[in-house]
């Protein structure tokens, strides 16, 4: 017998100017379950989400609590009734302490009554070693990594007394270890009676976590089903409206020159005698466990965090990075892994966003000219199929998909010799991952040298002619495609009794 409903949707649809992106949407939460909701970026899924957080109002429809009729105008009225949203993007003060960013928004005392520190901070150490991780509450949120940030969001929602806790893509920086933990928190929660909304692209997670699973298609609800016994190909059909036996296609590039060469690149503290080359058509993974220092390896290349010793040479000749505008100069291009703070420009527009790179292109003797930059951008937009409803509309209100297309797009405009690849495919569904698999094999066929960073892999496996694995600030192998797999990656990747600490 189904639990009791928490919260139902009934004809939920919402406009952003003349686009629908939801329509006539009718779902309901029951109370002690979890429940994932799928489909592919801009399928509507977020939109309904951050609906029910009160962050936008639908355009019309009804939501129910109990029952009864409920307004949620916003995240306060949300979080009022018990409903709380895990952003995607960890949002954080980023000068505040970990404790601080628990409690903030939390009656802490009266209005005359002294901050009771000692309380908070206990309190805070409480739930960081609930969740299984090593962090000391009183450092500031800046400089924490992504997977950090998203377990503090974790433990600030578990210290509230939410009945409905929605989590958009919450494991997607998450190590295995920390998966499983989160996992079986999650688990707990439900058999509290708490309602948990799990919106995730990793079809495993959703079949080893979830009762129920609703799929959105272009804005629509295609329909909801018990994921026992539900086949992972049933799922994709209902994803993108057709099967999808194999959606990695390999490249077939030519492999030329050395285009990137390290030679013992070290920053204390974080890596340390990195020496490795990328060729010309070539693409090579960087695989290893969330923080192994890889993306501390691709910032110290492309200028925002240098190496302390070392040499980067391309194409043969040794150059000197000291800023991100020097490894442009020397055609080095870098998609970092954090979106929301190092990618994107979020109020700016999409065209802003994608010819940001280019001055001298859209601005050739110093005063920009709209007409270029809406024709590169356009260009782009056609090229790489992004998804949006004006080129001057912000890109924060695209889809992470949509996002991270005109990242990668503003980088192309620059004509680099070498792409670095940070996870580009975090949060990005299954159908705009083989748009993604089949840009990066074009721009190795075209004779880019790729440095593919990922925690996925299968991508790896499926992508890269070679793989290398850091563990702990050091490379511990290189894997040839044909010696690689998912053992070999993560024997090398899992630290050893005895290595060298990597901030020796």
């Amino acid at each position: 017998m189904a639990e009791p409903v928490l919260l139902s949707a009934r004809g939920i649809s919402k406009k952003f100017g003349s686009v629908e992106v939801l329509t006539d949407v009718d779902l309901d939460l029951h109370k002690g379950e979890i429940h994932a909701l799928l489909g592919e970026n801009g399928a509507g899924k977020s939109t309904f989400a951050k609906i029910v957080a009160g962050i936008h109002r639908p355009t019309r429809g009804e939501l129910r609590m109990d029952g009864a009729s409920v307004d949620l105008p916003s995240p306060l009225a949300a979080q009022r009734r018990g409903i709380t949203l895990i952003h995607q993007e960890p949002i954080s003060f980023p000068d505040l302490s970990v404790a601080e960013n628990l409690v903030i928004g939390r009656d802490a005392g009266g209005p005359l009554a002294r901050v009771p520190w000692a309380r908070i901070n206990s309190r805070a150490r409480e739930l960081i070693d609930l969740l299984g991780i090593r962090l000391d509450v009183l450092q500031p949120m800046r400089g924490l990594s992504i997977a950090d940030q998203q377990m503090v969001e974790i433990a600030r929602a578990l210290d509230s007394d939410s009945r409905l806790i929605i989590m958009d893509e919450p494991t997607a920086p998450l190590t295995p270890k920390e998966v499983a933990t989160l996992f079986s928190i999650a688990r707990r929660l439900r058999n509290e009676g708490r309602t948990i909304v799990f919106i995730s692209h990793r079809l495993e997670e959703v079949r080893a976590l979830c009762d129920r699973a609703t799929v959105f298609r272009d804005g629509r609800l295609v329909g909801t089903r018990d994921v026992a016994g539900l086949e992972e190909s049933e799922i994709i059909r209902m994803m993108i409206g057709r099967p999808l036996n194999d959606y990695i296609h390999k490249h077939r590039a030519r492999i030329g020159d050395p285009a990137l060469e390290v030679v013992g690149l070290t920053l204390p503290g974080k890596f340390r005698d990195i020496s490795f080359a990328v060729r010309r058509g070539e693409i090579l993974g960087l695989a290893g466990l969330v923080g192994a220092g890889r993306t501390d390896v691709a910032r110290a290349i492309f200028g925002i965090a240098p190496a302390a010793s070392g040499s980067v040479r391309v194409d043969g000749q040794e150059v000197r990075i000291g800023d991100p505008s020097d490894a442009i100069t020397r055609g080095v291009a870098f998609v970092p892994e954090d979106r929301a703070t190092a990618g994107i420009f979020g109020p700016l527009s999409v065209e802003q966003n994608i010819t940001v790179a280019v001055p001298g292109k859209i601005a050739p003797h110093g005063v920009i000219r709209p007409a270029i930059a809406q024709r590169l951008a356009r260009q782009t937009v056609e090229k790489l199929k992004v998804r949006l409803a004006s080129l001057r509309q912000p890109i924060m209100e695209l889809s992470g998909g949509n996002q991270q297309k005109a990242i990668l797009g503003r980088w192309l405009h620059t004509d680099p010799t070498v792409m670095i690849l940070d996870e580009p495919t975090r949060g990005i569904d299954i159908g705009v991952k083989a748009q993604f698999y089949d840009m990066i094999g074009e721009l190795a066929e075209s004779g880019k040298a790729i440095l593919l960073i990922s925690s996925e892999l299968p991508e790896l496996l499926a992508l890269c002619d070679r793989i290398l694995v850091m563990s702990e600030g050091r490379l511990t192998a290189e894997l040839s495609r044909a010696d690689a797999t998912p053992e070999t990656i993560m024997r090398a990747a899992v630290p050893q009794s005895g290595q060298p600490d990597r901030a020796a």
